[in-house]
């Protein structure tokens, strides 16, 4: 699998949530009015990319439009998809020129941070490189344990110490190691807290201080890694984060199963931190390096996001052949009564019969799952009219959020 399929899958339920809900909103208007910019900009604050980027992104296209005198709707996306690339792009390679360079990763827990470490250790040495991993977030219970059986994983030594070391000693003794066996880049482990600012920073301090005394000018990253699926969460903990301590760049976690990767552009807008890496996947080789352009690409893929797959319409019994099919006599053919077309008014009472079933379920707390088949058929339905359209989304928005809640 391609670079570019890896991303595009991985991005499947972002793109769905994010360019395929405008694709299908713009489809709806046949001029370009301050209306439409108004959805746009909804959509794009329902997708996580923030109010203030979402803003932005709004009054950039309607620049762009003016510009070149754009008068049809369907020309839009092409634009906006510029828009994205451009405020994507940024410094999102890793700077390891000395030997040895360090990474430090910090991250709370539960955000993917051990694999994370595992996956870039096995990513660095395919490409050549000597590397070792420095246990040093010693206070988290079973932390070490995690990250040795990454290092297992991905064939890299490992420095450790008992639970509740110093993380800065961790540290110092993982680059002895590392200057005795002349590994090209220190991977270290370490404190993720952040319930007192104050500690973690002196933490960090004192780190750094070992660094700098130890490796006098050696590359150094420190890459703080964010679940996607926490959407504006992660927005907020990388700035708690930045506050604290300098972050040179994200790395972007569990973005396959989440519906929320429009984080990454608040982060890169509102922060000003360029995302690293991505994971869209299980798997060890699953975390990728961050391309605006494919990440782009990948996102406004909309032939990809409206594709039905053909396990989404068959069953797994072989298709029959030719000889097996049979087909009844002229006469023998029975009479298929035909269901009387449905009017307006009549469709308009069956969404709003919908509509009051699956709000009344969602006040009383009860599960909407069996409804879910027809909600998604409703959002792609495109003779609603906007107001139900946008009603819709909202639902889908309030059914999703809640579901992840779970």
């Amino acid at each position: 699998m391609s670079l570019f399929e890896k991303i595009r899958d991985g991005l499947k339920k972002t793109r769905e949530n994010i360019s395929g809900q405008i694709t299908q909103m713009m489809n709806s208007f046949t001029k370009i009015d301050e209306e439409l910019f108004e959805e746009l900009e909804e959509l794009l604050v329902m997708g996580d990319v923030g109010v203030d980027t979402s803003v932005y992104i709004t009054d950039e296209l309607r620049k762009k439009i003016k510009e070149k005198g754009i008068t049809d709707p369907s020309l839009i996306l092409d634009e906006l998809k510029e828009i994205v690339r451009e405020l994507l792009l940024g410094d999102d390679t890793l700077h390891l020129s000395t030997k040895p360079s360090v990474i430090l990763v910090i991250g709370v827990n539960g955000v993917g941070k051990t694999t994370t470490i595992g996956k870039l250790a096995a990513q660095l040495k395919a490409q050549g490189k000597s590397v070792i991993l420095g246990a040093a977030d010693t206070f988290r219970a079973a932390a070490t344990q995690q990250l040795e059986v990454w290092a297992q994983r991905a064939d890299v030594p490992i420095i450790k110490q008992g639970e509740g070391a110093d993380p800065a000693a961790v540290v110092f003794d993982t680059i002895s190691a590392a200057k005795a066996r002349g590994c090209d880049v220190i991977i270290c482990d370490t404190a993720g807290r952040l319930h007192n600012k104050k500690n973690l920073m002196d933490e960090l301090s004192k780190i750094s201080r070992i660094i700098d005394r130890e490796l006098p000018g050696c590359d150094r990253e420190t890459l703080l890694v964010l679940d996607a699926a926490t959407g504006q969460n992660a927005v907020n903990q990388a700035r708690e984060f930045q506050s604290a301590t300098g972050i040179t760049g994200i790395v972007l976690t569990k973005l396959d199963g989440t519906p929320k990767g429009g984080v990454v552009l608040p982060i890169k807008r509102d922060l000003g931190l360029s995302v690293k890496f991505i994971g869209v996947g299980e798997q060890i080789d699953d975390l990728q390096p961050f391309d605006a352009a494919a990440f782009t690409d990948a996102l406004f893929d909309t032939d990809s996001a409206q594709e039905i797959t053909a396990a989404e319409i068959s069953d797994e019994s072989e298709p029959l052949t030719e000889q097996e099919i049979t087909v009844p006599s002229e006469e023998h053919q029975p009479e298929i009564p035909q269901a009387e077309p449905e009017s307006p008014e009549e469709k308009k009472a069956r969404f709003r019969a919908f509509v009051n079933e699956l709000m009344g379920r969602l006040d009383r707390k009860e599960n909407v799952q069996e409804l879910l088949p027809e909600l998604y058929r409703w959002r792609d339905d495109r003779e609603l009219e906007r107001d139900d359209q946008r009603l819709v989304r909202n639902l889908l928005l309030n059914v999703e959020s809640r579901t992840a809640g779970n």
